[in-house]
């Protein structure tokens, strides 16, 4: 029934904010607003959403969830995680997010921080503000019940501010959930804390930064920031509470009269990003934007659904690229998948709609408000660093569940003009998977790996029993194409890796399988037929020479016959070439229940399965005339 209510009161808010938009938009039509004017929409049924993916997208989780190895996660086996911010200083990657044992809004409740030189290998999570226990006594004005006995729920929309003299602020906010179905960031919480963060790595005392009015008596278990010492500190503080765009953040969990927040409507979940005339696009859920002219002290109109954008009720991040052009990722969909980005010359006309991350992991734990897809992305806010690389670098979690981090290069891009010829061994260090799409798990990882002989190869390892570890290349499109790769399998008894050819939607024509029982197989239909055996620890190198206008190919091991073979999907051509150690998901889908409340657990959550190991050598391509 919590479920039921929450889903109800979505439906009937997200209809209320889209009838607002339509009483609107004809009034605003001639006010500048951001709008999607691309053909390319998403398509739910596909966890990729059909989208073509941006080239060389790298996404890395960085903290799975586990009950049963907590020494693997955050060693307090908690399994709510979302809700990522991020921030880059001091050459170093910072992200924080709040977490709950096992639910939304039921406490106890903390703010994790890790932190990465590269974006790649992260720490182990450390407590940034920590459990937080409710004066007796506290209640809130209209809702039942009296606080005895109580942790508070952390729930912050703003993560890090960088002052003018490059001091670092972490932010979080306590507030309070009576009940199960009492809303934490109603305004009527305790208040939001500060805690600056050193370059040694340590962290400054906790401090009060803004308290809610309902707070009586105020409590003293952290003091207000202007009783620190650090007038430096103080300062850094002021200067934030200064600044309207940054207020704006904290509307949600904020006083509903509070005078430091501009627009005081609950719209949520804001981010925002300057035009090169000034002006600030704003951003909230359901892709709802005004234009800010004065940075957010009033906005030029109610705000609303930007035209042409597909966006329900998660978060949606906007920015300027490295290439002085913008980009927003969110969900496009009433789901929250898949994970996309919309690239923009201007910062108000968005024309394309390609993929970050197209996979949702199986949810392996229970939990209250538990919503399924890459979910509540969030960047890097201006004036909070720029990672030298140039890329752009968000932060989001799977499931509620499992912490992401994803970098995508710039300039954006779906399409690859040159024939591969990567010769992993052979490619500069570092630049190696520069053109591949990575999925990159804890338990299932994808990367260069440098062998005992000297040698670089793409290696998938895969123990995960729920997930697996995926790389793709995107090539130029091709009706008539060779490809050869070059394998080595570290097993022929367990684990597999599947390699398809694919179309620009990511929709398969050719599988070609290692499997589990030592032999190399081709899907042909609903079966697979074999065409050899492999063994562990030698190298297998597979030709396979294509023609999409007659649905064939043949296919070679080593210097083994060509076997022919017919596709076993139509495809209008080859654009992806895709290497998976598991079998493809189709599940959650369009008409999974959302937020079941009695969806428990899935058996053996900590089940760790034999690693298995597949090291790729080389993939080499060409057109054929």
């Amino acid at each position: 029934m919590i479920a039921l209510q929450k889903i109800k009161t979505n439906v009937v808010t997200a209809t209320t904010i889209l009838l607002s938009c339509v009483a609107v938009n004809s009034a605003q039509a001639q006010q500048d607003t951001i709008r999607y004017t691309g053909k390319t929409l998403s398509n739910v049924d596909y966890h990729h959403g059909q989208l073509s993916p941006a080239v060389g997208v790298h996404a890395t989780q960085i903290m799975r969830a586990s009950r049963e190895h907590k020494e693997k996660a955050d060693d307090f086996g908690w399994t709510y995680n979302h809700q990522p911010m991020m921030a880059y200083w001091n050459n170093t990657f910072y992200l924080h997010y709040l977490s709950d044992p096992s639910g939304e809004h039921i406490p106890p409740s903390q703010t994790f921080l890790m932190t990465s030189k590269d974006g790649v290998t992260w720490t182990k999570p450390k407590v940034l503000f920590p459990i937080y226990r409710v004066p007796d006594g506290f209640k809130k004005e209209g809702v039942e019940g009296v606080a005895k006995d109580l942790d508070a729920i952390m729930h912050q929309r703003m993560g890090f501010y960088v002052s003018s003299d490059n001091r670092l602020l972490s932010l979080g906010y306590y507030g309070v959930a009576l009940d199960k179905k009492d809303d934490p960031n109603d305004g009527k919480g305790i208040g939001r804390v500060v805690r600056e963060i050193y370059k040694n790595g340590s962290f400054g005392p906790i401090y009060y930064i803004r308290y809610n009015k309902t707070v009586n008596p105020i409590p003293a278990t952290y003091p207000f920031y202007k009783e620190s010492k650090d007038k430096k500190f103080i300062k850094a503080c002021d200067e934030l509470l200064s600044k309207p765009l940054m207020m704006q953040q904290w509307v949600e969990e904020a006083d509903r009269d509070d005078e430091l927040i501009p627009l005081k409507k609950q719209y949520k979940a804001f981010s925002y990003y300057h035009l090169p005339n000034g002006n600030v696009v704003g951003l909230w859920k359901f892709a709802l934007t005004s234009i800010s002219k004065d940075e957010g002290k009033t906005w030029e109109y109610t705000p609303l659904r930007a035209p042409g954008f597909v966006n329900s009720n998660a978060k949606i991040w906007g920015q300027k690229t490295s290439d002085n052009r913008f980009a927003t990722v969110y969900n496009p969909s009433e789901y929250r998948w898949p994970l996309a980005i919309s690239t923009s010359d201007d910062g108000l006309n968005y024309k394309d709609l390609l993929l970050v991350h197209g996979e949702i992991s199986p949810m392996r734990y229970g939990g209250n408000y538990k919503s399924a897809g890459p979910q509540y992305v969030r960047g890097i806010l201006e004036g909070n660093g720029t990672p030298p690389d140039g890329k752009l670098w968000v932060g989001y979690s799977m499931n509620k569940e499992d912490i992401w981090v994803a970098s995508i290069p710039v300039p954006v891009t779906s399409e690859v003009k040159e024939n591969v010829n990567d010769v992993f061994n052979d490619l500069p260090n570092g630049d190696e998977l520069k053109l591949w799409n990575t999925y990159d798990l804890s338990w299932a990882s994808t990367k260069i790996e440098k062998k005992k002989d000297g040698q670089k190869w793409l290696t998938l390892r895969d123990q995960d029993y729920f997930d697996y570890s995926r790389a793709e290349r995107v090539i130029p499109f091709a009706k008539k194409m060779e490809a050869t790769f070059t394998i080595k399998p570290e097993q022929n008894n367990h684990g597999l890796l599947q390699v398809e050819f694919q179309n620009k939607q990511g929709l398969p024509a050719i599988r070609i399988v290692f499997d589990s029982d030592g032999e190399i197989k081709v899907k042909h239909g609903a079966r697979h037929g074999g065409i050899g055996k492999y063994e562990a620890g030698k190298e297998y190198t597979v030709t396979v020479k294509l023609d999409v206008t007659s649905r064939s190919y043949t296919v070679k091991v080593n210097d083994g016959k060509e076997t022919p073979k017919i596709f076993y999907a139509p495809v209008d051509g080859i654009s992806r070439i895709m290497f998976r150690t598991g079998e493809q998901r189709y599940t959650p889908n369009a008409d999974t229940e959302p937020d079941t409340p009695d969806f428990t657990d899935l058996p053996d959550t900590g089940k760790l399965i034999p690693e298995a190991v597949f090291n790729i050598k080389s993939l080499v391509t060409k057109k054929i005339q």
